[in-house]
């Protein structure tokens, strides 16, 4: 099967076919494509391939040391579509605040996806280290991944949010700011009136 065929619908028929008939000698050749397809439906449908492989996750997670960020970010979406709880170690704190945006949002993804029981307040105190990083898209991704991991965020989100109010008023002092914060929470919308 031609991966590297010029003809984006000629590669994304060989990813299909790759992952409706799944051979393990494709495997090597289906992750180092993860690394430089350019079309994003050829890559997931790549992905989707490598799912279909009995043996894809060792492979997949020598990625995640590739020079190449394309090559890591695909790693680990291909992990999160894989699910094997196995593979929590190898998000890295390294991947998660890795320099390019990318690599970051795939992995605060995959990291939630697989944050084994009783981890996820680890998990939200080292997320919360890329609050306030780059645009939009990123900021949302880490919303994201913050809200999935459902009440482990909120003691390190309440107290950005007490350091925000003392930052807005610095007449207000932070154990007053703290009690706000516990009373808004109590009362939800109600608490402002």
């Amino acid at each position: 099967m031609r991966f590297d065929h010029s003809d984006t619908s000629a590669r994304l028929q060989a990813a299909l076919a790759a992952g409706t008939r799944p051979d393990p000698a494709q495997l090597d050749a289906l992750v180092e494509r993860c690394a430089v397809e350019p079309d994003f439906f050829v890559r997931d449908m790549l992905t989707w391939a490598l799912t279909r492989q009995p043996a894809a996750l060792p492979r997949v997670l020598r990625e995640l040391r590739s020079e190449i960020p394309q090559a890591r970010s695909q790693a680990l979406h291909t992990l999160s579509k894989i699910g094997d709880p196995g593979a929590w170690p190898a998000i890295t704190r390294e991947l998660l605040h890795d320099a390019d945006d990318e690599v970051a949002r795939a992995a605060w993804r995959t990291a939630v996806g697989l944050v084994p029981e009783g981890e996820e307040q680890a998990l939200a105190a080292e997320l919360m280290h890329e609050l306030g990083r780059g645009g939009r898209d990123v900021q949302r991704s880490l919303t994201r991944a913050l809200l999935a991991l459902r009440g482990a965020a909120r003691p390190a989100l309440e107290h950005a949010q007490v350091t925000l109010q003392v930052l807005n008023d610095p007449e207000l002092s932070v154990d007053d700011a703290l009690h706000h914060a516990k009373r808004r929470v109590a009362l939800g919308p109600d608490a402002d009136r």
